[in-house]
């Protein structure tokens, strides 16, 4: 399941036992140890949809063969009316690849505003930031990651487009690594400037539950995760950990010629940037306020580290104002309540107040 990217090499190290993190819980189950120091932590297999709940971030329906939606979500590339299309040609003949490509917009994703992906020829888009050769674990938009291998044909191709309103990949006429002769697929995904994002089929040959894992993991849906410094038990070197924190797992048995998936994004602690819109907004549960960065967030995002860093979690901000205040003597629950029910302005004045 290595990718080249980029020229980027990078070599395996063997694995090591690294004391369990208490703020993630039992979440963790896979385990990669990859060059650079960089830990990859992934969901386990049986987690359908869901770190917290399904619909935390995304909501999504399928679409069959028979329904009108189907052909509406489907790009089609040769209508010049959608803009210029590229033939990526390094993508379209080599096994096992991927190449960044920068974007006209700001695409969000979980709530985060990327300008730039990585297409891999597995059909799927790795969206880090951080490259790695083990982009089939977390971090894509996966209409259908499998072994697909475009340098078998000249037929097969992988295309994209930009419009400025829609980025669109288009893995044409692919075909599996060493099953060549069972079919050709397509397929494309679609990243939206709203932040949908739409999975549509026009070839699937063989169901996708029949398709094996066992050389290149087989998957369909999104993933995200985070990335936090974490002290290392060998050295005096911080280790880069990689969590995934959220994962959408489609339905495959859908998966058929003509078919497709939309995935609407939902509103998003991060998008808040007042600490009222963050505390009393209908739209979103759970977010915190950070005055030090001035940041809304439930501290589950790429942001995970400064959130650590800057003591943004509601418990470690009171336990700070109950070190710091001369003038509330109580116990740290009595304070945790009173804490809840103050105003914004009123707590940026006892952390302010707490500093001097």
């Amino acid at each position: 399941m290595r990718y080249h990217v980029n020229g980027q090499q990078h070599d395996e190290r063997p694995s090591h036992r690294i004391p369990r993190e208490p703020w993630l819980g039992d979440a963790r189950v896979a385990r990669e140890v990859l060059g650079g120091g960089l830990t990859i932590d992934t969901l386990p297999d049986n987690m359908t949809h869901l770190v917290e709940d399904a619909g935390r971030y995304y909501s999504w329906r399928s679409f069959g063969p028979d329904d009108p939606r189907t052909d509406e979500l489907w790009v089609d590339l040769n209508d010049l009316g959608h803009g210029q299309v590229r033939m990526h040609g390094i993508l379209s003949n080599t096994h096992r690849q991927a190449a960044k490509v920068a974007l006209s917009f700001d695409f969000p994703f979980y709530g985060h505003y990327l300008r730039q992906i990585t297409i891999a020829t597995g059909g799927f888009i790795f969206m880090g930031a951080v490259t790695h050769r083990m982009l089939t674990a977390t971090q894509y938009i996966a209409p259908l990651m499998a072994n697909f291998d475009p340098s078998f044909s000249k037929e097969s191709t992988v295309q994209y487009l930009d419009n400025g309103e829609v980025f669109v990949v288009q893995w044409e006429r692919v075909r599996l690594h060493g099953r060549e002769a069972e079919g050709a697929y397509t397929f494309q995904a679609a990243l939206h400037l709203t932040g949908t994002i739409t999975f549509s089929y026009r070839d699937i040959p063989l169901p996708v539950e029949v398709i094996s894992s066992a050389e290149h993991q087989v998957k369909a849906g999104l993933s995200d995760a985070f990335m936090v410094n974490l002290p290392s038990p060998q050295s005096s070197d911080a280790q880069r950990r990689l969590y995934e924190y959220h994962r959408v797992d489609i339905d495959t048995t859908k998966i058929t010629n003509n078919s497709a998936f939309e995935f609407t994004a939902l509103p998003t602690c991060l998008q808040h940037d007042s600490c009222e819109l963050c505390l009393s907004s209908n739209l979103t549960s759970g977010c915190t306020w950070c005055n030090v960065l001035q940041r809304c967030s439930d501290g589950m995002d790429r942001h995970r580290q400064e959130w650590l860093d800057y003591a943004c979690s509601e418990e470690v901000e009171l336990d700070n104002v109950n070190e710091r205040s001369h003038t509330l003597h109580t116990s740290t629950p009595i304070l945790f309540n009173l804490f809840k029910t103050m105003t914004c302005h009123e707590k940026e004045g006892i952390m302010e107040a707490g500093q001097c």
